[in-house]
Parts: structure tokens; C-alpha cells; sequence
């Protein structure tokens, strides 16, 4: 019996008692759901030794039980279309919600959580959209919410943020956190390729889904780099919060244009703990395609794989590597948190919660350090070189490196700067643009910490 005060600091769950069952609910049979079953099912005697007690699948819950006849829960008649009966059984005691998407799923979640359930979800955009209003449920009922698999899949990033760092103060977090994109952008470096070619092959390969919007045009990233701030400065950020830009723009010539100055592009998610002058302490979390060192571990992540590069203070810099998609690494990690859930249940205690005491302000996104790498076309004449470098100058811009090319009677100029506000680079951008000598300005690609 779990006995629980809705006063988070004194909650306590004294434990079923070991060798006690532990209910499990599923909310969802896709390619995640449908792996989930299959492993507690052909695992059953580990996962009973690992959480103290045996886990006993009480239901699946469908939209639609015809489109899963013959499936291994209709097998098994777990199959029903009524998860809020499911979630109410008394012999539950944990909820899977491997739906997707965010109304649905909030409501289902938040009616776990208050009857005293503990919650397992892979569902990046519930929790970046809703992540108070479920933490503070789980609190109230003295339970478990736990999301590992809603950042980068089988990664563990969550529990390290969460608990093994807990300990230290994180300084950044940068991260390829979607295989989509990293396939297209990985592809295009090595083949020449355009974007719509390695797009389209995405989508042949099943990487890009019909409508590929929320991975190319970075939702899906923004989310995880939503959840990963807020873990790793213990301060709540949303999706809303985060700065995000995709990757369809990017062209082979961007492409070839990095080789050059020995980089590559990288949709990055970018979470780091900003200092001013004065000493007061902000954050900025931010998504969008990034130029980095070819020597740089995250440079050498390729095909569909994710990875996290963490820096703390005292650990120093730490790189998580591995699958960040797919029904058998996502099930891996919902698995991983169904067996801390359970053993909670069974042993008794509450896994760490919600941790948001710094409380730190969300950085003006004009106000964030950062560097440009410009590529444009000019005029081939004498002058323009020197008008464009005061332009430069007078918004307080330090260039690191100008590189031209001649071509077609026009110009080819590159510019590298120093890092500077990102509004006064956006600004000296936009002024450039309106000179009568610039014929185009090819791309503007924001260039990694070094």
C-alpha cells in the first residue's frame, strides 16, 4: 500500500513490499509500444529480480483494436480502447504513455499521476510543453514521473543530469538529438548531395516521416533542448523558450563551403549558462544549424545517431553516444524507467523530482554570445572589401578571418567573425544586405563555441 501527503517535502511511499506484483498499463501500441511488450514479456523473470517484484501488463490501450488483430497484446487480450478505465484500475500502478503528441496524452497523464499512479513517457513535446503542471501532480501524489526516453531514446541523459551530476554545476549542453536531420546533413557532407536529394532519401528509408516539418525545421530538437536545460540548470525552461531554426536552407554549397575551413554542419540543440559583466546568471537554450571543427567530438556523429556533449565544472567535459530513435532504443529506455518505477513501488521512496530552485531568467536571444560565418556575393571592384570590414567595425564586430573568391565577374567573400551579440550581428547583417555592391548574401551560419 502507498502511503502519500500532498506535501512534497514530507511524502513518503513505504512500498508494496518485495515480491509484491507491480501493474503496468500501456498507452499506446505503435513502434515504440509494441517493442515495450515484447521485451517485458520475453524478459519477464529479469525485470521481476531487477524491480523487487513481478511486472504484470493489466492492459494495452488502442484507438483502434482491429488495426492490431493478431498482434502480440490482442494475443495476449490486452488490447482496449479505453485508457481511462485503464488508468483507473485499482491494479495499475504504473502508466506507459507512448502516445504522442501533447492534449491527448496531458489529460490521460495528469488523471495517472493524481490517482496515485507513477508515469513513464517518451513524449519529448509533453513534457517541454507541460513539464510544471506534471511535475507538480507527481509531487501532490508522492509519485514517479519519469521521461528518459524523450530525449535521444536509448542515450541516458536524463538519469545523468538528474542524478550523477546532480552533485555539480553544469555549464553547457550541446547535442545532435535528431537522427532525421543528422542523416541529411551527415549524407549531404559525404555525397555532394543537395537537401531535397537526402531528404527525399529519408524519407524512402523511413528516417523523415510524410511531413517532415517538426525534424527539419527543428521542433523536434527544441523540445529535448527544452528538457535538457531545464535539468541541467534546474530551472524550468518550455519549447516557447527556446530559439529554433531548421535546416532547409542549408544548401551543398554551405556544405562544401565548412569542408573548406574544416568544419561541418550539425543541427545543434545549444543549452549553456551565460555570466555578464556584472556577474548575474542567465541561460540560453537555442536550436539551429551550426558549424563545428572537424576535430570536434560531435563531428564525427554520423547517420542517423545522436550524441550530448556535457561540460561541468568539476566533471569536465563528458560525451553520451548512441541510438536516438527507433522502437528498440526507445523501448530500451522506457524499460529502464518502468524498472525504477517499479522498484519504487515495491522498495518504497520517490525517484529525484522536478528541480527548479535557481530559477534563473531566459536570456534575450539578442543579448547571447555567439560567431557568424557569412558567405555573400559582391561586386568585383576596389572598395567594397574595405566598406564591408567598417561596416563590421562600427557594430563593434572583430573579424577573425576574410576569404575571396573571384567568380563570374562578381566576388565570392567569407567572412568569420569573433564572437559578439547576437543582435549585433543579426544588425550588421541586415545593413550589409542594403548595400548597392552585395549581389547576395548565400547564407549566414552560426559557428560553435571553440
Amino acid at each position: 500500500m502507498t502511503n502519500a501527503t500532498t506535501n512534497p517535502a514530507t511524502t513518503y511511499n513505504s512500498g508494496k513490499g518485495e515480491g509484491e506484483p507491480v501493474g503496468i498499463a500501456i498507452l499506446g501500441y505503435g513502434t515504440v509500444g509494441s517493442q515495450v511488450l515484447r521485451l517485458m514479456l520475453e524478459n519477464a523473470e529479469a525485470f521481476e529480480h531487477r524491480s523487487g517484484g513481478p511486472l504484470e501488463v493489466k492492459g494495452v490501450a488502442v484507438s483502434s483494436v482491429d488495426k492490431h488483430a493478431g498482434s502480440l497484446a490482442d494475443q495476449k487480450g490486452l488490447l482496449t480502447t479505453d485508457a481511462r478505465a485503464l488508468i483507473d484500475r485499482d491494479d495499475v500502478d504504473i502508466v506507459v504513455e507512448v502516445i504522442g503528441g501533447i492534449d491527448y496524452p496531458r489529460e490521460l497523464v495528469l488523471n495517472a499521476l493524481r490517482n496515485g499512479k507513477s508515469v513513464v513517457t517518451a513524449n519529448k513535446a509533453l513534457v517541454a510543453a507541460h513539464s510544471a503542471e506534471l511535475a507538480e501532480a507527481a509531487d501532490a501524489a508522492g509519485v514517479d514521473l519519469y521521461f528518459e526516453a524523450a530525449v535521444a531514446a536509448a542515450i541516458p541523459v536524463v538519469g545523468p543530469l538528474r542524478r550523477s551530476l546532480a552533485g555539480d554545476q553544469v555549464q553547457s549542453v550541446a547535442g545532435i538529438v535528431n537522427g532525421t536531420t543528422n542523416f541529411i546533413l551527415d549524407a549531404m557532407d559525404s555525397t555532394g548531395a543537395s537537401y531535397d536529394d537526402m531528404l527525399a532519401e529519408a524519407t524512402r528509408l523511413g528516417y523523415a516521416e510524410a511531413d517532415p516539418t517538426a525534424d527539419v525545421e527543428g521542433y523536434d530538437a527544441a523540445s529535448k533542448a527544452a528538457i535538457l536545460a531545464s535539468l541541467a540548470f534546474h530551472t524550468r525552461v518550455t519549447a516557447d523558450d527556446v530559439h529554433r531554426e531548421g535546416i532547409s536552407s542549408i544548401t551543398a554549397e554551405d556544405i562544401e563551403a565548412a569542408k573548406q575551413s574544416g568544419n561541418t554542419i550539425k543541427l545543434l540543440a545549444i543549452c549553456e549558462r551565460l555570466v555578464d559583466d556584472q556577474g548575474n546568471e542567465s541561460i540560453s537554450a537555442r536550436v539551429h544549424p551550426t558549424l563545428i571543427s572537424r576535430s570536434h567530438p560531435l563531428a564525427s556523429v554520423d547517420k542517423s545517431f545522436n550524441a550530448v556533449f556535457i561540460e561541468a565544472e568539476a566533471a569536465g567535459r563528458l560525451m553520451f553516444y548512441g541510438n536516438g530513435a527507433g522502437g528498440n532504443p526507445t523501448a530500451s529506455a522506457v524499460l529502464g524507467d518502468i524498472v525504477g518505477a517499479a522498484r519504487n513501488k515495491v522498495f518504497g521512496g520517490r525517484a529525484p523530482g522536478e528541480s527548479t530552485y535557481a530559477n534563473l531568467p531566459i536570456a534575450d536571444f539578442g543579448d547571447v554570445p555567439t560567431r557568424y560565418h557569412i558567405d555573400m556575393e559582391v561586386e568585383d571592384r576596389i572598395g567594397v572589401l574595405a566598406l564591408l570590414t567598417q561596416i563590421f567595425a562600427n557594430h563593434s564586430i572583430s573579424l577573425r578571418t576574410v576569404r575571396q573568391e573571384e567568380k563570374d565577374g562578381h566576388a565570392r567573400l567569407i567572412f568569420v567573425t569573433h564572437t559578439a551579440r547576437e543582435r549585433d550581428l543579426a544588425a550588421t547583417v541586415e545593413e550589409v544586405k542594403g548595400l548597392v555592391p552585395v549581389k547576395a548574401i548565400k547564407s549566414v551560419i552560426r559557428l560553435a563555441a571553440q
